[in-house]
Order: structure tokens, then C-alpha cells, then sequence
């Protein structure tokens, strides 16, 4: 029986074709709405260099391990596509196909196959042979040069933006159309080209906008949202922390600075040129108490300003504790599955899969005889053994 949850992709069967990044992270994603899927690991692996018990992105997925090297692997690999509704792969364009698991042979063995193609440069262009990271996936789409002060070098936020924003989500929005193109009658299967290079680009829609009508200068730090705007930023407190503010309604304004106390002295908000005054102002007020101070100041109003949490003091504050936002589950504080859904919640339904401990069961479960170890071979004593 197909393992899945009560997610709404219960029942969809995809095979993730091991990688590093935002692949494996689009893979997590549908296994946590419910689907089952499967993860192509290879001898020897690819993952993070972390234990394999702690690689969250592997939440909810089983794992096969198969040597792509060898044509009995391939054979494999096809059986499983054959039986997949999506097939995920992240590897640089051509190398799929020189594997003898590219779109043309998966496609051929099951019409229906929505097949995603996560890279960053692309399928196609000048890049897309070369190597990259997302640093540098934001950086030509314009994005990276957007974050940070005037004064300095770009910001770097992670690999959020590009790999898992421009990437991750985009290739899981484009095999999801896909699907649905898929199941409708007449529908076939197709190819996905989720390119972060693309989703980054395409996250900028609005700012583009707001460039061509003029109510964007294409710099950092002169704008309304890059920090430009002294009610739009962070500010350090007593204690070393910082508080996040985002005031950028007048009414939001106009509670902000009565409740930092200082709405008797600050400067006019509309007038540019005092800007630079507003800012020292502001700043000042917030370095004479500490972060939980002014959190517990600005406490459930509508100023719009919140504590800036590092990734441990994330799980406590008091609205995600009381959302559920952070799960704890095989003894790892993580985020729960997002978005939620009324009537088929995603779930935690499996710790993250160790590279080949599900091997026989998913060849039992997909009906893929050909994964299966004979038995008497010290390969599936070996499986067992991975498994616990």
C-alpha cells in the first residue's frame, strides 16, 4: 500500500532523484502535503555531510539505493518512473540524459509523467553548463543587489531567496500544474524547467514595477522597503539584539513612535530631509532598553515591530509556540508542514529516510520487482541493517 498521509496529495507518487538544495527541499514539500516519495540515493551519497538522521529536507520520504553506473540501476530507476505520477532531478543539463534517464526514455515508458527539472542557471542560455551557487543565481537577476545598506556590500540572505524561493517553490507550483494538466482527459505528461535564475527574477515582479512608474530608485537603501525609509528597518538595542520595524502606515506610524516615546520630539515623517534625523532619533530610543523590553512594549500592538530571533529562539516565541509554526518529531525541533489545510492536513509521518534502509518495501509497495534483493543476498541483510 502506498505509504502516505491524509495531506492533499495523498495517493500522488513521486520519485526524487538524489541531489543537494532546493530539489531535495521540493521533494519534502510534497511528501509533507501527503505524497509518497521515493529518493533515488546512489552508493556512496551526495547529501549535506551531515547525518542523515538529522537532514530534515528527507522528512517523510523512503529511500532506494541504486547504481546509476550500472545498466541494472537505470532499468530500475525506469521501472519506478514508469509507476511515478512526478520525477524530480537536479543534475546540470544533459547528464539525465547521458544516464539513460531523461525526459525522452521516462517519457516513453509513462506518457503521464510530469518530469522537474531543478538547476539554477536553466536548461538552456550561455550558464547553463557551468557551475553556481545561489549567491549567484540572485546576483545577475538583480535581486541580491537590492538588500543592503548603501554604504556597504550586498546582503546575503542564505540560500532562502534563490535556492528555495526563486527554486524550490517554483519547480513545486510548475510539477503541480503540470499534474493537473496531466489527469485532465486528453492531458499528457511534460517537461518542467524550474530554473532558480527564473523564480528569483520573477519574485521581483512588483519592484519592476514600481521602477518603471518611478516609486523605485535602482539603488540600495533609498527606497521604501530596502531600509531606505527610517520607520522601515532594524535597530539594536541595549543588549546587542535588535527589533525589527515596519511602520509604514500612517496610523502604524503614529502608534510606533508614541509607544517608543518619542512622538513629542521626532521629526516630521513626510519630510525627506529629516529623515536622517528620524533615523538617529529612533535609533537612540531603542538603545536605552533590550530587546525583551521593547518586545514586551510593543506587545500585541499595532506598530508593526517585532524582535529579530535567531534560529533557536525562533520555536519560543509565544505566537509560532501557539501556531504550532515549529514541530518537535524524531527528536528534531523543525517547522511544521506548510500551508494548512482545513480538511487534509499535511503530517510528520516519518523521520528522515536513511539512503537505501526502504528498498524493499518500496519495491513491494510501487510493485517494482526488479529493486527487490533475492533472498540470501548479503545485500538485504545490509538494507536491514541501515534501516535501524
Amino acid at each position: 500500500m502506498t505509504q502516505s498521509g491524509n495531506g492533499p496529495l495523498s495517493g500522488v507518487r513521486v520519485l526524487e532523484l538524489a541531489g543537494i538544495g532546493p530539489g531535495p527541499f521540493a521533494a519534502m514539500l510534497l511528501a509533507d502535503l501527503g505524497a509518497d516519495v521515493v529518493r533515488v540515493d546512489r552508493p556512496g551519497g551526495a547529501g549535506l555531510g551531515i547525518d542523515p538522521a538529522s537532514d530534515i529536507t528527507n522528512r517523510n520520504k523512503r529511500s532506494v539505493l541504486v547504481d546509476l553506473k550500472q545498466p541494472a540501476g537505470v532499468g530500475q530507476v525506469l521501472d519506478l518512473a514508469e509507476r511515478a505520477d512526478v520525477l524530480i532531478e537536479g543534475y546540470r543539463p544533459g547528464v539525465a540524459e547521458r544516464l539513460g534517464i531523461g525526459p525522452e526514455p521516462c517519457l516513453a515508458r509513462n506518457p503521464r509523467l510530469v518530469y522537474g527539472r531543478m538547476t539554477g542557471w536553466g536548461q538552456q542560455g550561455p550558464l547553463s553548463g557551468t557551475a553556481g551557487h545561489d549567491i549567484g543565481y540572485i546576483a545577475i537577476t538583480g535581486a541580491l543587489g537590492m538588500i543592503g545598506p548603501p554604504d556597504g556590500p550586498p546582503a546575503i540572505p542564505a540560500n532562502l531567496l534563490g535556492d528555495y524561493a526563486g527554486g524550490s517553490l517554483y519547480l513545486v507550483i510548475g510539477v503541480l500544474a503540470a499534474l493537473q494538466h496531466a489527469r485532465t482527459e486528453g492531458g499528457t505528461g511534460q517537461v518542467v524547467d524550474a530554473a532558480i535564475v527564473d523564480g528569483t527574477a520573477h519574485l521581483t515582479a512588483m519592484i519592476h514595477g514600481m521602477l518603471a512608474a518611478g516609486g523605485w530608485q535602482d539603488r540600495r537603501g533609498a527606497n521604501l522597503l530596502d531600509g531606505g525609509t527610517p520607520f522601515y528597518g532594524a535597530y539594536e538595542t541595549a543588549d546587542g539584539g535588535y527589533m525589527a520595524v515596519g511602520a509604514l502606515e500612517q496610523r502604524f506610524y503614529a502608534e510606533f513612535i508614541h509607544l517608543l516615546g518619542i512622538e513629542d520630539d521626532a521629526p516630521g515623517r513626510d519630510d525627506l530631509a529629516a529623515w536622517d534625523g528620524l533615523r538617529t532619533a529612533i535609533a537612540a530610543r531603542f538603545r536605552t532598553r533590550t530587546r525583551d523590553e521593547w518586545t514586551a512594549v510593543f506587545q500585541e500592538s499595532d506598530a508593526c515591530v517585532a524582535p529579530v530571533l535567531s534560529l533557536r529562539e525562533a520555536p519560543g516565541h509565544p505566537h509560532l509556540a501557539a501556531r504550532g509554526t515549529f514541530t518537535e518529531h524524531a527528536g528534531l525541533t523543525q517547522p511544521a508542514p506548510a500551508p494548512r489545510f482545513s480538511a487534509t492536513p499535511g503530517t510528520l509521518r516519518r523521520p528522515p529516510a536513511r539512503p537505501g534502509a526502504d528498498t524493499e518495501e518500496v519495491a513491494r509497495d510501487w510493485r517494482a520487482p526488479s529493486l527487490a534483493t533475492p533472498a540470501g543476498d548479503p545485500r538485504r541483510t545490509e538494507r536491514k541493517e541501515t534501516a535501524r
